[in-house]
């Protein structure tokens, strides 16, 4: 499918699910129907190969992104981790109740160019993990020096999504049901100048985060991954 045709099938469900949300005016949040959330605790401080550092040492994210979630997310969690050999890893994950038009997931490749990084390569893979494929995307991205390489997902509901057809079709399944899905954006980044060693590496810190949460857990921050 040609880059025409997935804009002209993005905007035919973008009409679609406007009209749906005017017509089955969707009401009943899946959030009030889980378990309340709690990304500071469900996140364990240590785990693998992995701890964190402490505030006065950590990484700075950009301030301006981080008061932009803020503002989105009814939850933001943004930590430094460490590993035995010193290399940092950036994590951010951020919870929405309301994924209406109002309060869409925001993507790392539209939000720092919007804080003046320059976006070098996006892509979307997946990663085979122990508990099953997790969808994720890169993103290569640069401001001045700073190479900052991420991995990220987005989990509306009860499923990952990686283009915005999918979340379209999403959304509009819990339309016809007259439900408001939930939203979890959790990215993963590091400064490094060698992006096929920040991605392995944050591979393997996605993977030893998941397989320190429960199943439960593990099904609220990646969908399905949780039922296996």
């Amino acid at each position: 499918m040609n880059v025409i045709r997935k804009s002209i099938l993005l905007l035919t469900l973008m009409c679609v699910a406007s009209v749906l949300a005017v017509v089955l005016h969707p009401t009943q949040k899946i959030a009030d129907q889980k378990p309340a959330i709690n990304l500071e605790a469900m996140i364990p401080q240590r785990f693998g190969d992995w701890h964190e550092v402490p505030q006065s040492l950590a990484i700075l994210a950009n301030p301006q992104q981080i008061e932009l979630l803020n503002k989105i997310y009814n939850q933001t969690l943004s930590r430094t981790y460490s590993n035995s050999q010193g290399y940092r890893i950036m994590f951010l994950i951020a919870y929405g109740g309301d994924q209406s038009d109002g309060t869409q997931v925001h993507r790392p490749e539209v939000c720092y160019p919007a804080q003046g990084f320059q976006l070098l390569k996006k892509s979307a893979t997946t990663i085979v993990l122990p508990f099953g494929p997790l969808l994720v995307t890169r993103v290569d991205t640069e401001l001045g020096q700073r190479r900052e390489p991420i991995t990220y997902w987005i989990t509306i509901g009860d499923q990952v999504v990686q283009s915005g057809i999918q979340k379209k079709l999403i959304e509009m399944r819990y339309g016809f049901t007259g439900k408001i899905p939930d939203g979890l954006l959790t990215r993963v980044s590091s400064i490094d100048q060698d992006t096929v060693h920040a991605y392995d590496i944050q591979e393997k810190f996605i993977n030893q985060m998941l397989g320190a949460v429960t199943p439960e857990q593990r099904q609220r921050l990646a969908g399905s991954l949780g039922k296996s």
